[in-house]
């Protein structure tokens, strides 16, 4: 892939929210990219048993300061439990404690050589079943999705409906307030992009996060997965 991007078809309105700064450099979304999973990574490995919401936060801080982080672009979110329902807007409800059968999600935010990474990822403790299942859902959903961009090149309003028809055929609710949105060189908002559920053009190489929250049908677990759509 060149540092150069393909702009997309449209209007100019369009075109603008795939804007990028003049220090941009796909190369570079791709390291952040990579680091950014490898953090979730390290920090998944050093939560266990017992934590609660709070220590998980403290502990990826110091992951990523270790990791000689630049700076986050938005808060660590860490959800235990019923809390991994919750949307990035939400707030946790208390301060869970991680417990022997227990899921969890981490998302992250990070600058790294003036270029956004943001991963998300889900992990289970113990063999609980319908747990499994639903960590599973999300990063086989994403795969989907991602496949249908790829190969359709559809807009992204396009894209999250067909996320949407595939989990109700997969047995799982989409939580379709989470919508993905623009990374870049930082900071990504002032172009305002928006979501991009709501991008009425192809998605651009590089540029955008998909994101898929799904939740089961009546017990209290939700998944989250996210990745760089990258051609």
């Amino acid at each position: 892939m060149s540092n150069h991007l393909n702009p997309s078809a449209g209007n100019s309105k369009t075109l603008a929210k795939e804007m990028v700064g003049s220090a941009f450099d796909v190369n570079k979304m791709l390291s952040a990219r990579a680091l950014t999973q490898t953090a979730v990574k390290q920090i998944a490995q050093a939560i266990q048993v017992g934590m609660r919401e709070s220590q998980a936060r403290q502990i990826a801080q110091q992951i990523l300061i270790e990791m000689k982080h630049e700076r986050i672009w938005h808060p660590i979110i860490i959800r235990f439990a019923a809390n991994t329902l919750h949307t990035f807007r939400q707030a946790s409800v208390g301060d869970l404690q991680l417990q022997a059968d227990d899921i969890f999600f981490i998302d992250l935010g990070v600058v790294w050589d003036g270029h956004e990474g943001d991963a998300g990822d889900t992990f289970v403790i113990g063999q609980d079943p319908d747990k499994l299942a639903c960590a599973q859902a999300a990063r086989t959903l994403f795969g989907l999705v991602e496949k249908h961009w790829r190969e359709t090149e559809c807009s992204g309003v396009d894209l999250y409906d067909y996320a949407a028809q595939r989990a109700d055929q997969m047995g799982w609710k989409l939580n379709l307030e989470i919508k993905g949105h623009r990374v870049s060189d930082f900071p990504h908002a002032i172009y305002r992009a928006g979501d991009l559920g709501d991008f009425a053009a192809c998605p651009n190489t590089g540029l955008w996060v998909l994101e898929i929250q799904i939740a089961h049908h009546s017990k209290a677990i939700g998944a989250f997965y996210e990745d760089l759509l990258v051609k």
